[in-house]
């Protein structure tokens, strides 16, 4: 079954008022654009076009409750949320934790008698969240993990923080006093500001580096985010380019226009850079202090229209399409055209999608032939 949805963009500050809109070829709505969710997220459900096919349920997440087995099949929920992100400024300094952490967390809370719906309640559920960012812009910048110890203390050395150099070998201890704040730590971030305002070096680590410190002083005067951030891996994605952020890859997004695909979960520990309820405590119970590379992720190019992004999570996968291809179904899907037309047949029905359009497929379709042209995302299970 093809089941055509849509949803109105979430209006977060950081949000973009025209690059939604661009992509998709909507209307600008006046307010930030940040996140198009197309998903059964209570939070903000993907409306049903035409509830009259579902039995009249107005959205993704009523009718999955109202009929579970037509639209999962076999999975007990849909494990994954889709969204199309469009950041003009930078999101908060944040982690996710491991099934585990989730699962232990969401029961402490819940005995402490936390409401569910409560701003400082860290776990709303009990799963992890990882997630996949693939770059629909030319450009998009993100801070993700902890830079090897060699490149932090060349970059802390460099906008005159020479004497945390010596401490980057112990990341816990020097991210854990940072984020503390204090007198010493608003010192080093003036500092930093000033380093950064004034630099004109060569080095490319370094010149990233300062940028990030002139973004986030902007958009986050005082915050102790500013300074961490020089312990960050900052990655410039170009388009059609991914990262894969586990459980624990402390993270931000600083611009671009993006597709995200994650475990459907509202576990969010934050560190900064935000206005929302930061808990540094628990950030750093669930923080993977390994320090290394960017967590790029690599396509498995099946065919020259067809390159599946496999994180290694039982939750999802995301397929590009680009042209004429096969896709066998393991579980529910979802699909949205951000350019050209395609036609969708499965085994019992199908479904043809323009620019901004996106649907629903229900498993029972066990698999897809696409045909047409431009660009369709599909995410759903492995």
């Amino acid at each position: 079954m093809f089941v055509a949805i849509a949803n109105t963009p979430r209006d977060y500050a950081w949000g973009s008022t025209t690059a939604m809109a661009d992509l998709l070829g909507t209307d600008p709505s006046g307010l930030p654009e940040a996140e198009l969710w197309l998903g059964a997220h209570p939070g903000s459900p993907a409306r049903i076009l035409d509830p009259s096919a579902v039995g009249g349920s107005p959205d993704l997440a009523a009718w999955i409750e109202t009929e579970p087995r037509r639209a999962l099949g076999p999975h007990p929920r849909l494990p994954f949320l889709m969204k199309v992100l469009a950041a003009s400024a930078p999101l908060s300094l944040q982690a996710h934790p491991t099934a585990a952490q989730a699962r232990e967390g969401f029961k402490r809370e819940n005995g402490w008698g936390i409401p569910l719906d409560a701003p400082h309640r860290n776990y709303r559920d009990e799963h992890p969240k990882p997630e996949i960012i693939y770059a629909l812009s030319d450009r998009f910048e993100a801070l993700c993990g902890f830079r090897p110890h060699e490149e932090a203390a060349l970059v802390v050395t460099a906008l005159g923080l020479e004497e945390l150099a010596p401490r980057v070998a112990d990341l816990p201890e020097l991210f854990a006093w940072l984020m503390a704040g204090g007198a010493d730590v608003g010192t080093l971030i003036s500092r930093a500001i000033a380093a950064a305002s004034s630099w004109a070096g060569a080095d490319e680590v370094v010149s990233a580096a300062a940028d990030t410190v002139r973004v986030l002083a902007q958009a986050y005067p005082g915050d102790a985010g500013i300074v961490c951030a020089l312990l960050l891996n900052r990655v410039t994605l170009r388009r059609g380019q991914a990262l894969y952020l586990a459980a624990g890859n402390i993270h931000a997004y600083l611009s671009g226009v993006g597709i995200e695909v994650m475990t459907a979960s509202d576990n969010v520990l934050r560190g900064g850079l935000t206005p929302k309820h930061v808990d540094v405590p628990e950030l750093l119970r669930v923080l993977d202090f390994t320090a290394g590379p960017p967590p790029w992720l690599a396509p498995d190019v099946v065919t020259d229209s067809l390159e599946i992004f496999r994180p290694g999570t039982d939750d999802f996968v995301l397929a590009r399409v680009t042209g004429g291809a096969e896709y066998p179904l393991s579980g529910p899907a979802i699909a949205l055209c951000t350019s050209g037309s395609f036609t969708i047949d499965g085994v019992r029905a199908g479904a043809e999608l323009s620019r901004g359009e996106a649907v629903y497929i229900t498993p029972d379709e066990i698999a897809l032939t696409i045909s047409g042209s431009g660009e369709l995302f599909v995410a759903t299970t492995p």
